[in-house]
């Protein structure tokens, strides 16, 4: 007789945590779940060392709301992130797994959004915080009438996530401090993709006993078909359409390890009728935030992004990874590939290697112990126009839940007065003051006009398409 996988419905979960378990589909446990859970359900500390795509978030996420109690007023638990992307994903599925907990406040605390609106926000406590170390500080330390605007002396449960990368970025003072205003009997949760120099040290200054759980991210990708290619710099962008037309993904992420590049290899991509975006940290948060949302509806179709923005990117089905230019970490690679080819679907990683990258291709081979497979690259001739549509088009509305607006208005107002069929409408997003939704491409003409001339919800919002 064999072990049959071990599902969520053998741990002792509140029904409200299964019906949030419901609502992504998730049945059976990852490796770190299985291993993982069963000790922070008991309340004890964890590290956790595993890669991108390992199911370490609904991990930590069923831990800490599993601990909390609603009725109580304060804040009770507190994730911090790397950087305002990894936030913001966080924050939505953490919300998605509390979808059977009424009255839970939680709350998105980055940079690079005025402080005013967070402050406002903290006048009535959330039970659960997630944010970046760098805000998270600068809050408790700002008063509101006179008291803490954030307290943490109630928390119950503390998620270091990415805690690698917030070293690499300089976090490690900030984050002493914020540990040294929560209580000793907390619940500490530390998830790392490496193990650098130093982690040890903070490890050992916030934990008690913790379970350790590590998932191999060395083992190759058994799902995922890695191909690479040698070619010539100057021949990378038409080596990089002809992989795109050849294999055709609904959605794409393209990996470089420059900034500068992100935005070159978007405008190339753009000319030949790719729909392309860049992702990189100097860009503005709502610009940051509508690409990843015209990613994840199929309106955007190529991700062109740099590491650090790209942590912690969790859009299900991406199709291909492509690395533009080899990363000199193998770490970096492993993260990079395992953004496709989730949940047991297959996936492509495809790398274009100049000659002067093959040493890294080279250490690369000998990291993962096997041949890598090498093949000639399908060269695109460079024409305007040449690359096939976008699924999906994104309409954005000026308006969200401060307008009380739900997916519901706007499903009614395009199905309804503007007479679209309820199939040629996708992903619908709504943040505090506006709201996205996707329409399928040879659709979205008809409903832009008809939204423009028409009402959501008896009120004439600004319409336009991104």
């Amino acid at each position: 007789m064999t072990d049959r996988p071990a599902e969520f419905s053998d741990l002792p979960l509140a029904p409200a945590l299964l019906q949030g378990l419901d609502a992504f589909g998730h049945v059976h446990m990852t490796p770190i779940q299985a291993q993982g859970l069963p000790a922070l359900l008991e309340g004890r500390d964890l590290i956790g060392q595993a890669p991108t795509g390992s199911g370490k978030t609904a991990t930590f996420g069923l831990a800490l709301l599993h601990h909390l109690d609603p009725s109580r007023i304060g804040v009770q638990a507190l994730v911090l992130c790397p950087t305002r992307e990894l936030a913001d994903q966080v924050s939505k599925h953490v919300r998605r797994l509390a979808t059977g907990i009424p009255n839970l406040k939680l709350l998105t605390l980055t940079g690079g959004v005025p402080l005013a609106p967070q402050l406002a926000s903290l006048a009535h406590a959330p039970h659960v915080v997630v944010g970046t170390p760098g805000r998270v500080l600068e809050l408790l330390g700002a008063r509101i009438e006179g008291a803490p605007a954030l307290d943490l002396r109630d928390l119950r449960v503390l998620v270091l996530d990415e805690a690698d990368r917030m070293l690499d970025m300089g976090f490690e003072e900030p984050i002493r401090k914020i540990v040294g205003r929560t209580p000793r009997q907390r619940q500490t949760l530390l998830f790392s993709a490496t193990w650098p120099e130093g982690l040890d040290a903070v490890a050992h200054g916030l934990m008690r006993d913790p379970l350790t759980v590590t998932v191999d991210a060395d083992a190759p990708h058994a799902h995922i078909e890695q191909r690479f290619f040698e070619v010539e710099p100057a021949r990378k962008p038409a080596a990089l359409a002809g992989l795109l037309i050849e294999h055709n993904p609904e959605s794409a992420v393209v990996f470089c390890n420059m900034r500068r590049d992100t935005e070159e290899v978007v405008a190339s991509l753009a000319h030949l009728g790719f729909s392309a975006a860049a992702l990189h940290g100097d860009m503005e948060q709502r610009d940051r935030e509508e690409v990843l949302v015209r990613f994840a509806n199929r309106s955007c179709q190529v991700l062109v992004a740099s590491d650090v923005a790209a942590r912690g990117l969790d859009v299900d089905g991406i199709g291909a990874v492509v690395n533009y230019e080899l990363p000199t970490d193998p770490d970096v690679y492993v993260h990079r590939i395992g953004r496709t080819g989730r949940a047991g679907r297959a996936g492509v990683a495809l790398s274009l290697v100049t000659p002067r990258e093959l040493a890294r291709a080279r250490d690369l081979e000998e990291r993962q112990g096997t041949p890598l497979r090498w093949h000639k690259a399908p060269m695109a001739a460079l024409r305007p126009g040449m690359a096939p549509r976008a699924r999906m088009a994104t309409l954005r509305i000026d308006a969200g839940r401060t307008d009380k607006l739900r997916p519901g208005d706007i499903v009614g107002a395009l199905t309804g007065d503007a007479g679209l069929p309820g199939d040629a409408l996708g992903k619908i997003d709504i943040f505090a003051t506006r709201s996205y939704v996707a329409i399928a491409q040879g659709k979205a003409a008809l409903a832009l006009s008809r939204l423009q001339a028409g009402k959501i919800k008896g009120r004439k919002f600004r319409v336009r398409r991104i």
